[in-house]
């Protein structure tokens, strides 16, 4: 086992002598100096984080297509700060003609947005004019929000679901994915103060770690599925269907809880004019649902080390991709709680819901289906499972620092699809679908620092940096340290900041601190450049009895890659280089031992895709 004991001492040295080796812009700066976040890449002694109480009760018309609801939120301000304003933020107003948005929306993605029937906060009632709000709001108040103080916030709302949906909306007239469906506090930070960042319908998410106590009442024949644990499933489902449900719950095989002909029956649910459904979930990010009276439902289970994890999905009837959910789930939850990560699957369930959004949601994902492509309908369950630990386990702020969540979750992606696919096939499916529409890009947006703000990118800018650059560098990291440090450190920094609200500074530094060594030059030349990928033999020579090779890194990018030597005797070796050759420069010359005259040297990064790969290759 790998031990850092020795080199403690010199990693806290060199964490807090080199740590403006990183940029570090303004208001990190403050935190750290304000002792919120520490260089030893710990929350500092004065962390802290504001959290909420959620109790709400939605209603949600399948014929006016409209959710209304109340909540009652008790909203801890454990910040030193006396709040004179309050953030209030409903991303669904992006469908609000007047909001701003990242790309043209169609006339069936437009509606009115909310209507806020009612607002108080301790007991003082506010006149709200929801017409002006857009993705956010922020309401002055008559009186402070004390630092310290637990606050009630009481709000009565409606809004029209979208008929085109995407992250959220009308799948089709019977069918609805209700997500952002409510009127939420936005987060006060130590280094940002509020969030007040627009929602404009590409960038994702940032909130506080919230328990929520949710009621859902819907006309009978609709099935509700959540964020959370079903709490009252013997009064909303019928026996036979309630049966299976729970048999479900300790069950390794595949169960149809409810059958295509028991939902056009009306065999499912209890024959209530409307029924209620009750979920609860704590400690986490958000709260999403999905109802329908026409999918079917599908329900297993998957023992972990310390519990069982309920696997479920709805769907049509008949969409071949959808039919295998439950189990592609269950391999999912298993192999990253026992590989990568490595770390056990936090939450009691996982539901697969038919859409059309490819998006992850605490507990549920949202997938379009691929009924003719089962390794990319299955690569998406994947990815959308895998945000299972990146945001809304770790906290990230995907909104500013997209790479934070997306480009871990692609790395998963990458390191499942082998253990599925096998590397051969893994590797061109990765390379089709993430890498070359990066690399054979050679336009300035690709090339931006990484650590640039996802929300001030844009287009191809945005998907590079968010998603196969940051999963490079992860990939990358994980070559050089090898397996055993790499997962050790990995732990290190989700064991700290789990349940948090970790920034990128604070990620560079718990690494740091985890793998034993001074990691700066390495997030320096992935992060904080404009590299990219691209190396080349630019000399070959037989030096007597070895050979030696002059390669130079023009791109910049620290990637591993292996050297295949073929001699004039046909004969073929081959080495493999890891990143920490190019930390002291872009410039490289390894000699190896000849045993027999070298005809030729070609260098290979595998899925790290040569810009120029022509240049790849020397004969003597």
């Amino acid at each position: 086992m790998y031990k850092i004991t020795s080199s403690l001492l010199f990693v806290l040295f060199t964490t807090f002598a080199f740590c403006q080796e990183l940029y570090m812009p303004r208001n990190i700066v403050q935190a750290y100096e304000n002792n919120t976040r520490s260089l030893d890449g710990k929350p500092g002694k004065n962390y802290w984080q504001n959290s909420g109480d959620y109790k709400i009760a939605f209603h949600v018309d399948p014929v006016t297509k409209i959710v209304s609801g109340t909540e009652n939120i008790v909203y801890e301000n454990n910040s030193p700060d006396a709040l004179k304003s309050i953030v209030i933020k409903f991303v669904n107003n992006v469908h609000k003609p007047t909001s701003p948005r990242a790309a043209k929306a169609s006339a069936d993605f437009l509606s009115k947005g909310l209507s806020v029937k009612s607002l108080s906060i301790n007991g003082k009632s506010y006149e709200v004019d929801s017409e002006d709000w857009e993705t956010f709001y922020e309401l002055p108040l008559s009186a402070v929000i004390l630092p310290k103080s637990k606050n009630i916030i009481k709000i009565e709302w409606d809004f029209p679901l979208s008929k085109e949906s995407g992250r959220e909306g009308q799948v089709d007239e019977n069918t609805f994915f209700v997500a952002y469906a409510y009127p939420r506090i936005a987060v006060y930070d130590d280094y940002n103060g509020w969030d007040k960042l627009p929602h404009n319908g590409r960038q994702e998410f940032y909130n506080n770690f919230n328990n929520y106590d949710v009621s859902i009442t819907v006309a009978k024949n609709y099935v509700v599925y959540a964020t959370g644990v079903l709490q009252n499933p013997e009064e909303v489902l019928q026996p036979n269907v309630l049966n299976k449900f729970r048999s479900s719950l300790t069950s390794d095989q595949l169960i149809h809880v409810a059958t295509k002909e028991e939902i056009e029956n009306n065999k499912v649910t209890k024959q209530e004019a409307f029924n209620t459904w009750k979920f609860k979930a704590d400690h986490i990010t958000d709260f999403t649902f999905g109802l329908s009276s026409t999918y079917v439902w599908d329900a297993s289970s998957v023992q972990l080390k310390s519990k069982r994890v309920s696997t479920q999905a709805t769907y049509n009837a008949g969409t071949a991709d959808f039919e295998k959910y439950v189990d592609w789930e269950r391999y999912s939850i298993k192999w990253f709680s026992e590989n990568w990560p490595g770390i056990e699957y936090p939450f009691p369930t996982m539901i697969g819901f038919q859409g059309f959004a490819d998006m992850e949601y605490p507990m549920m994902v949202n997938d379009t289906a691929i009924p003719d492509n089962f390794e990319d309908s299955r690569q998406t369950v994947d990815h959308e499972i895998a945000h299972t630990y990146f945001p809304f386990m770790m906290g990230t702020n995907e909104t500013r620092y997209a790479f934070m969540d997306e480009g871990w979750v692609t790395a998963f992606e990458y390191l499942i699809g082998e253990a599925e696919n096998g590397k051969e096939f893994n590797d061109k499916m990765y390379t089709d679908f993430r890498v070359k529409r990066y690399i054979n890009d050679r336009s300035a947006e690709q090339d931006q620092p990484i650590i640039s703000m996802s929300s001030q990118l844009s287009g191809i800018g945005y998907g590079s940096n968010a998603y196969i650059k940051p999963a490079f560098a992860y990939l990358a990291l994980k070559d050089m340290l090898g397996d055993d440090l790499f997962k050790k450190t990995l732990h290190h920094y989700m064991d700290t900041w789990s349940g948090k609200h970790p920034t990128p500074w604070d990620f560079f530094y718990s690494m740091n601190l985890g793998s034993g060594q001074n990691l700066n030059w390495f997030w320096n030349n992935w992060f904080f450049t404009n590299n990219y990928i691209d190396l080349k033999v630019t000399a070959l020579n037989d030096v007597g009895d070895k050979v030696s090779v002059v390669i130079e890194n023009v791109g910049g990018f620290a990637i591993p890659f292996e050297m295949e030597v073929t001699y004039q005797n046909g004969k073929v070796t081959k080495k493999h280089f890891t990143p920490n050759v190019w930390k002291n420069g872009n410039h490289y010359q390894p000699e190896m031992e000849l045993s027999d005259k070298v005809k030729s040297v070609k260098i290979n990064g595998g899925i790290f895709m040569d810009y120029t790969p022509a240049d790849n290759f020397c004969e003597l």
